[in-house]
């Protein structure tokens, strides 16, 4: 993010002066006759974010703005008409205290006309709705529990009684054993399941639903005709 105030830094001065060329290093003696200089001097916070701006990350950086030319009279020219522009920039703020001049001697650098501008540097963050999806996503949607009653030998067992006591559904099944619920939830809500057959009782809870095989087996313990 600060890379691209950088660019945008390096083409608001060659708006404002075409020839000179612009140098984002520390403004040392060195860079006198390198035109102007962009030294990235410290970052700090933004202004309190406008109602309607929740979404957005900032914060400010701070560039110590200095000017060099071949002749004294062409960097004073220049450097008056960089803090016009700031001035008229409503993006940039202009900062004309004087430099402390500790802040040169940590430059290594003598002291010359300067000035600071701020600009703020924003990230959007993404609608908290978007960052939910991967974690709530979509409710499951009805299914049909499908199964079969068998006896001793896999003996389909006709007219079963079956039944999902906790959504108070029942039904029976049919002359191959055969037993469907159409519309109902996913197998860990829907309770146990109970069946009765020839006097004897199974129940199935949810979890044996839930990780068994479509349709289920349900075989019962009854006792075979001898």
């Amino acid at each position: 993010m600060i890379d691209e105030v950088d660019q945008r830094m390096r083409a608001w001065v060659g708006r404002v002066a075409t020839d000179a060329p612009v140098y984002l290093g520390v403004p040392d003696r060195d860079s006198l006759e390198r035109g102007v200089c962009l030294y990235l001097l410290e970052l700090g916070p933004a202004p309190m974010a406008r109602p309607g701006k929740r979404g957005v990350l900032q914060f400010t950086v701070c560039y110590l703005v200095t000017v060099g030319a071949d002749t004294p009279e062409r960097a004073h020219r220049l450097l008056g008409d960089l803090v016009f522009a700031a001035m008229s920039d409503k993006e940039i703020e202009v900062d004309l205290s004087p430099v402390p001049a500790a802040l040169w001697a940590g430059l290594r650098s003598v002291p010359r006309p300067a000035f600071r501008l701020r600009v703020q540097v924003r990230k959007d963050q993404p609608p908290a709705e978007a960052r939910c999806l991967s974690l709530v996503g979509r409710a499951p949607s009805p299914s049909a529990l499908l199964g079969q009653v068998v006896g001793p030998g896999d003996v389909p067992i006709r007219g079963a009684w079956v039944a999902l006591p906790s959504l108070q559904l029942s039904t029976r099944t049919d002359a191959q054993g055969h037993f469907q619920f159409p519309r109902v939830p996913p197998a860990r809500s829907l309770g146990r399941l109970e069946v009765r057959a020839e006097g004897e009782m199974l129940a199935v809870e949810s979890e044996v639903l839930a990780s068994g095989t479509a349709p289920l087996i349900i075989r019962m313990p009854v006792k075979e005709d001898g």
